[in-house]
């Protein structure tokens, strides 16, 4: 089993920026001098920069536009509210901002299945969100595929 994996789920940034309701308990975000809109024009340059680099390494790249109706500043970091799992599984989290859970689309799940992965099952997790519960998925997490850790 290799350490890295051969697909990979990205979310081409609409609405780029700090977030203001995450930035409550996410203290690694600040404003910026540049505009919104410089930021935006940054960010899906190197966004699709990063995807050319990528897909000539041979990785197949799952590219999914944000809807900017949405408002989903932090769309680009879609592990934190969805994982895929290879016996078709899929894992919804529950998140903490509102803004972030407009993230989880239909449209993604499509894409997905669009480009071969069957989804068997889907764990909903998201109730919890109603309880003030909240698991931001593999965005706290470090996979070691080969030996089966998560840290």
């Amino acid at each position: 089993m290799a350490q890295i994996t051969n697909t990979i789920l990205m979310i081409r940034p609409a609405v780029f920026r700090m977030n203001e309701e995450t930035a409550v308990n996410n203290y690694f975000q600040n404003s910026l001098s540049q505009t919104d809109q410089e930021v935006i024009d940054l960010a899906r340059a190197e966004f699709d920069a990063f995807v050319t680099q990528l897909r000539e390494q041979g990785i197949q790249i799952i590219v999914v536009d944000d809807d900017p109706a949405l408002d989903t500043p932090d769309s680009i970091f879609p592990n934190n509210w969805i994982s895929f799992h290879s016996d078709g599984r899929v894992a919804l989290y529950p998140m903490f901002a509102e803004n972030r859970r407009r993230e989880r689309r239909e449209e993604v799940l499509e894409a997905v299945e669009q480009n071969g992965f069957v989804i068997r099952e889907i764990m909903d997790y998201t109730d919890a969100e109603q309880e003030g519960v909240f698991l931001e998925g593999t965005g706290s997490m470090i996979l070691d595929r080969v030996n089966h850790t998560a840290y």
